[in-house]
């Protein structure tokens, strides 16, 4: 069995160059951008994507990895979003079934009042989450005794149960995901590219005429035509927008999320646990995930704008300490296998106070500006789908695309899902992502070779062969997932998935560059930041 048409990345570098003009350009490989490329290229229209870094290197890799219709909003009301998220998780769910599945959540409730009160008010909220959800529900709401949570999720803290909520929402593979919509995008026609970054903007009469990318490779630049680009770059869109004017105002307000992973010991069996409500307001999970346990997360305003940004030492202290309340063993600091931060695009009403990012908006805006560059930003995984339909509907609205009609990527199965009523093709640690590529994986040199547990040689060259990993980073962080696993492990083998890569991408390889710069990753991934001054 072979992948659908993957070309190299060099011809996909050649056909950047040679068009003469394009329908749209996107810049930005996150899931909004890839999203966008992959709905666009599916109607028909020429589509060139640029990524600076890899795909899904920022927010879009970072996420608590749930496809959800969002518990949250429903005490704030917004059942319009609700709903369009259970849509759109039920779309999701069948049109990437390697990467996303149906994931049972606990809401545990304690002491006298647990029993009663909040009994009636989650169960009331939960059991008109499933009324929204209708047909596409993924399982009945139902409340569990004491006895029959702690069967479910053997990690709860048994002292002062009542019982438990369980409810159903999904999980994925945040970074696979984006891969799968970057390669399907590209089998549908579009020239997608990673390492490759947008520098500059071209005008004509005061409206958007073109983009200049730059390789980060060859260093080459390439004047790309089109009168009509999309700025996806998340928590970047503003420095987008300064090219090709200086805004009155920033669009974005940056909210950080930590996420700690511990040992699956912690969280035995395979529900989640919510927390809806911790000491000061947030929203707390723990949730399996390949194997460990993932804690999170925080939202906390942040005001620069790194690639790698770092958590504050609070951060972790408050996942740790709420967690401490609600799983019978305590994680502590060294039981942390990895630490990493996503940045959220929130958006920013005018005159809306940056300190208070609990209040701004989770849902997305499009902006057409006048010169024709069209930004989008906020939202959330679940949604991206609907979302590049709302960017490509803002586009033909003003009339920067030729209409089309929309909806033809609520039935398009991405690069690996199995066909409906199909039993996937493995189950095995890692394999089981792959889908119906699985055969591909194992029939390359290496499969039987295991550098880490769900990782293989075979894995990291198809990796390079068809999911376009350049770096050890590429491999490690995001076709595996192992950096966000276990940071350690991830370290200890990069020697020896560089030699793999050195082998498949030949001289143009810098191995000890790369392997320097994962190294110095995989330490902050690992490295807890000071205790703040009292």
């Amino acid at each position: 069995m072979t992948p659908a048409r993957q070309p190299p990345r060099e011809e996909l570098l050649r056909t950047l160059a040679q068009v003469p003009a394009w329908d749209l350009v996107v810049i930005g490989g996150g899931a909004t951008g890839l999203g966008v490329a992959l709905d666009a290229a599916a109607r028909g229209l020429s589509v060139a994507l640029v990524e600076a870094e890899d795909f899904a290197k920022g927010t879009s890799s970072r996420a608590t990895k749930l496809v959800h219709g969002g518990v949250r909003y429903l005490a704030q009301g917004n059942l319009a979003l609700v709903r369009e998220a259970l849509r759109e998780r039920a779309i999701l769910l069948r049109n990437a079934p390697h990467l996303a599945q149906p994931l049972p959540f606990l809401l545990p409730v304690y002491g006298a009042k647990g029993r009663w009160f909040d009994r009636w008010f989650y169960g009331s909220g939960l059991m008109l989450y499933d009324q929204l959800a209708g047909s596409q529900r993924q399982g009945r709401t139902e409340f569990l005794d004491a006895a029959a949570a702690l069967r479910r999720a053997p990690g709860l803290q048994a002292r002062g149960l009542a019982g438990a909520l369980c409810y159903w929402d999904g999980q994925f593979d945040d970074a696979r995901l984006a891969l799968a919509l970057a390669r399907t995008a590209i089998s549908r026609g579009a020239t997608v590219l990673n390492h490759c970054a947008a520098v500059g903007l071209a005008h004509e009469g005061g409206r958007i005429a073109g983009v200049v990318v730059e390789d980060r490779e060859s260093g080459l630049r390439h004047a790309l035509r089109t009168h009509c680009v999309i700025n996806a770059t998340g928590v970047w869109v503003d420095a987008v927008r300064r090219m090709d004017r200086m805004p009155r105002a920033d669009l974005v307000a940056p909210s950080q999320g930590v996420h700690l992973v511990v040992d699956r010991a912690f969280l035995p069996g395979d529900h989640a646990i919510l927390v809806p409500k911790t000491q000061d307001g947030r929203v707390l999970f723990a949730i399996p995930w390949l194997g460990k346990t993932l804690l999170g997360t925080t939202d906390t305003p942040r005001n620069d704008l790194a690639i790698e940004p770092e958590p504050f030492r609070e951060e972790i202290d408050f996942i740790l300490c709420e967690t401490s309340r609600y799983l019978a063993k305590a994680p502590t600091h060294a039981d942390i296998r990895s630490v990493w931060v996503g940045l959220r695009p929130l958006v920013k009403p005018p005159n809306e106070d940056p300190g208070d990012t609990k209040s701004l908006s989770r849902e997305h805006a499009v902006l057409v500006e006048r010169s024709g560059l069209v930004t989008v930003t906020g939202g959330k995984w679940t949604t991206y789908r609907a979302m590049a339909e709302d960017v490509l509907a803002h586009c033909m609205d003003n009339q920067l695309l030729q209409a089309r009609p929309a909806g033809v990527t609520a039935s398009l199965a991405l690069v690996g899902a199995p066909a409906s009523g199909e039993r996937p093709l493995s189950d095995a640690p890692g394999l089981h992502l792959y889908g119906t590529e699985a055969p591909m994986v194992q029939s390359l040199p290496g499969a039987q070779h295991e550098l880490a547990p769900g990782l293989s040689e075979a894995m990291v060259r198809f990796a390079v062969r068809y999911e376009y990993a350049r770096t050890v980073e590429d491999v490690l962080a995001r076709r595996s997932r192992l950096l966000f696993l276990d940071a350690r492990l991830a370290a200890s083998i990069a020697e020896r998935v560089a030699g793999v890569l050195a082998q498949e991408l030949g001289d143009g390889f810098d191995a000890a560059k790369s392997l320097r710069e994962f190294g110095q990753l995989a330490e902050r991934y690992t490295r807890l930041p000071p205790q703040a001054a009292q």
